[in-house]
This record gives C-alpha cells, sequence and structure tokens, in this order.
C-alpha cells in the first residue's frame, strides 16, 4: 500500500512538472510601421527586417510568445496609448507618446532625419532659406520639433507633398516635383541604390535612438522591458551581433 501512494505522489508531481513545462508563454503584441529594411510587411504579407528578425530573437530569448502587425503610425500610437499595442521598435522621446511608454535601456541604434535637395541646390540655412520652398514628406510619418513646426509654419509658406513611399519621394525629387525630401537617411539610402540614382546632397537634421518603446499598459510592462534588456545583454554576451545600423 505505501509503495502505491508513493508511486501515485511521484505520478502526481511528475505530471505537474510536465504541465508547468507545457504552459503557453505569454504573448506580445508588437506594431510597427513601414521602414524597410528595418521593419516592414513583404510581398506574401509576413513581418520581415533586421529590427524585426532580433526583436523575435529577444522575446524568444526572454521566455515570450510574439505576434506581429504593421499599422499606420497614428493607429500605432494609439495602440501603444491604450495597451493593444506592447511594443513598438521604434524612436524614443517620442512626444506623442508622452508619459504612456517606457523605453529600453538598450539602445538599438541610431537614425538620421535629413533633408535632401537636389544636386544643383546649395546647402540651406535654415530654418529661413525653407521659405517658398517645396518639400516632399513620407504619408503617416511625425517628426520632431523644430521640424514639425517649420512644416505648419504660415510664415515659410511651404508646399508639402506627400507621397507614401521612400523609392516614390526620390522619383518625384528627380523629376523636381519638389525641392527637397524630409526623410530617414538609411531607407532613402537603399531605395537610392537599388533605383541606381547617383548619390543626392543631403543635411543631417537630427540624430534619432531607436529604442524598444513600451506601453505602459503592456501586461507587467516594467517587467517585460527589464526581461528584453536582460535578453539583450546575454544575446551580446554570447557573442551575437546586434548592430542594426
Amino acid at each position: 500500500m505505501r509503495l502505491f501512494f508513493c508511486l501515485l505522489f511521484c505520478s502526481v508531481l511528475l505530471s505537474g512538472t510536465s504541465l508547468a513545462e507545457e504552459a503557453p508563454r505569454p504573448l506580445v503584441k508588437v506594431g510597427y510601421y513601414e521602414f524597410p529594411p528595418y521593419t516592414y510587411t513583404d510581398a506574401e504579407g509576413r513581418s520581415v527586417g533586421a529590427t524585426l528578425d532580433l526583436l523575435r530573437r529577444l522575446l524568444d530569448k526572454a521566455g515570450y510568445h510574439s505576434e506581429f502587425r504593421g499599422l499606420p503610425s497614428a493607429r500605432l500610437y494609439a495602440g501603444l496609448r491604450d495597451g493593444s499595442v506592447h511594443i513598438w521598435p521604434g524612436v524614443a522621446g517620442k512626444e506623442v507618446l508622452r508619459d504612456q511608454v517606457l523605453e529600453s535601456n538598450r539602445e538599438l541604434g541610431k537614425l538620421d532625419l535629413v533633408l535632401y535637395r537636389r544636386p544643383s541646390m546649395p546647402a540651406l540655412k535654415l530654418p529661413e532659406e525653407l521659405a517658398g520652398r517645396s518639400v516632399i514628406v513620407i504619408s503617416g510619418y511625425t517628426y520632431f520639433k523644430p521640424f514639425s513646426d517649420w512644416l505648419q509654419d504660415p510664415s515659410l509658406n511651404l508646399r508639402i507633398h506627400s507621397t507614401s513611399s521612400h523609392s516614390a519621394a526620390l522619383e518625384m525629387l528627380q523629376r523636381h516635383r519638389g525641392d527637397l525630401l524630409l526623410d530617414y537617411r538609411t531607407p532613402v539610402e537603399l531605395v537610392r541604390r537599388q533605383l541606381d540614382i547617383p548619390p543626392m546632397p543631403y543635411q543631417v537634421l537630427y540624430r534619432l535612438t531607436a529604442k524598444l518603446i513600451i506601453s505602459q499598459k503592456a501586461p507587467n510592462a516594467a517587467a517585460l522591458r527589464d526581461a528584453l534588456d536582460q535578453a539583450y545583454e546575454q544575446l551580446q554576451a554570447e557573442g551575437e551581433d546586434l548592430r542594426l545600423y
């Protein structure tokens, strides 16, 4: 009889261990917008890019299951504010997300916001020499102050042309359908090389820091942030190359 209860007790213990091991990982909902080659949706509808690949590795290392979804910027920011999006691999210090998010301690890299111009145009003294110019921007992108203010400053009398992609923006600039292009250097340079367009002059306006941006309304937001920082450190200690930009 004692042997029977001993075997029964061991069976219960083993069963409990098995159930614990099979418990599903917490789900983390990742939002992103189109920013190739780092975060974008490919022709088959898959969420791909160097930044998303790194985030998948970090979430897996930290013990989370992930779900990725491409969103327009306004819906992405709304999702971070209401908690329907848990993480955005994006830019630190966004004014529209002030007091709504946590930021990872680890940086993913740096991004340059630049002002491209046609080859025949000299460098501009900003912002006064913007006056009367036509500026191409990417639809759905938001810009930091003071650049966002310049675009709306009536005294500058800017003509704003919006387009949906970096390639379309470059072609517009090439065809003189705009004087200037306000965009991020890395994706533009990738497209420029793909289209075999000669290098174009630009002025660096601002250097941005890329981090993991975590909704304060995500489940256990602080613990999620700390777990991802720790996963980054562990992968780095294992000799992984985590550089993106």
